[in-house]
């Protein structure tokens, strides 16, 4: 008699979970399904691209592309409730999803702090829509008041502010030609509460980024508390700054669903794992969920999806689990066009030779999902513009 497949469910399509899924995928033991509620791999690298005038593709990948002719089931959904004796997890809708093996990456949301009109006026750009939302902001400003807003002002300091901050100011002169407005200063504020950018970088990779920040004309502001936004301005320990495009970068939270549900909650608010990642019995916890060394990096959530998956086909093979061990990723942070910092360990690389090993990450990241000619094809996707604009959009043509 043949053995019933190990029925695997893993929820959240990030960078964890997706590998996970493709590492599974395919082996007779396993029934995958991957259940999400966004049907795309979101690329968070290349956010801040698409929200400065990049292709949406660039930032999304379909996950019915990458699983195309894969035996994983997708499934749409936001969970809500686990429930750890029937061994079934539960979304919003009420259907139910039962499992042998679980494994959780559902990611981090956004954290205002309770700092009031943050949620109401403030922009992102954690997701696709939120960064077209962003863009067709800066463009409609524009459309609107024929100049540029008086500040755009960043709050956030750590990789996706410095990302956004050094492309903002080249895009904002592009768009504005294309308007038709010229000789017009740009004024774009970087905000972070930390008495340094990138804190929790090497103090000399944050000095290299504040210099060449600061050469792009973007104003910095360390040590400074932000208290409240209104319609028209942003305080700041205690003083207003006038703007209409505040963008906030600054803080995430664990989901909510491990609250909800009762898992054991550690430092930064992550969910304890044992060696093997498992919190509880058959369930793993990988990703920016995990309260591991270097839990909140793409590379880390990589590693863990990977992890998992191995272990759970060692296991079915008879043989024992292997211990995790964090490995610290090489951290490359653009900062304006054809610049990078790259820090690992005691390396350190700024400039044109940074950007290129962005731009090779960049290709290795895709091809991490999918084979080469079609990694080529999304790392070809950086390259050109989209902006949904009725002003712009004839002018590029």
């Amino acid at each position: 008699m043949q053995k019933p497949k190990e029925r695997v469910l893993i929820v959240g399509s990030g960078f964890g979970g997706t590998k996970a899924a493709l590492e599974l995928a395919g082996d007779p033991r396993f029934a995958v399904t991957l259940l999400t509620n966004d049907l795309n791999l979101r690329y968070y690298p290349a956010f801040y691209h698409t929200a400065t005038g990049g292709k949406r593709a660039n930032s999304s990948l379909p996950l019915i592309d990458i699983f195309a002719a894969k035996e994983v089931t997708l499934a749409s959904g936001s969970v809500t409730t686990l429930d750890r004796k029937a061994k079934t997890i539960t979304t919003a809708d009420g259907t139910a999803y039962p499992y042998d093996a679980l494994i959780l990456g559902l990611g981090v949301v956004t954290n205002y702090f309770g700092i009031p009109g943050l949620a109401e006026y403030s922009y992102s750009i954690k997701s696709v829509a939120e960064a077209e939302r962003f863009k067709a902001h800066l463009h409609q400003q524009l459309i609107d008041d024929r100049q540029p807003d008086l500040n755009y002002v960043i709050i956030g300091a750590g990789p996706t502010g410095i990302e956004l901050a050094g492309a903002l100011p080249l895009y904002l002169r592009r768009i504005m030609k294309l308007h038709g407005i010229k000789h017009r200063a740009i004024h774009v504020d970087l905000i972070e509460a930390a008495p340094r950018l990138l804190p929790r970088l090497p103090k000399d990779a944050s000095r290299m980024v504040r210099r060449q920040l600061k050469h792009l004309g973007v104003k910095l502001y360390t040590n400074s508390v932000v208290q409240g936004q209104s319609a028209d301005d942003l305080t700041i320990n205690g003083k207003p700054i006038r703007s209409h495009t505040v963008v906030w970068t600054a803080g995430v939270t664990n989901h909510p669903f491990f609250n909800d549900n009762h898992f054991t909650i550690m430092g930064r608010g992550k969910v304890g794992v044992d060696a093997y990642l498992q919190t509880e019995e058959n369930i793993f916890v990988i990703g920016d969920n995990a309260n591991t060394p270097y839990s909140g990096l793409a590379q880390t959530a990589l590693l863990d999806g990977t992890f998992v998956a191995k272990n759970l086909q060692r296991r079915a093979s008879g043989k024992t689990m292997k211990s995790y061990k964090a490995i610290q990723p090489i951290t490359v942070i653009p900062a304006g066009a054809h610049w990078a910092a790259v820090c690992y360990g005691g390396l350190r690389i700024y400039g044109w030779l940074g950007w290129a090993l962005r731009e090779a990450a960049d290709l290795i990241g895709f091809h991490d999902y999918e084979p080469w000619h079609k990694a080529m094809h999304q790392y070809m996707t950086a390259y050109g513009d989209q902006d949904d604009c009725r002003i712009c959009t004839p002018a590029v043509k």
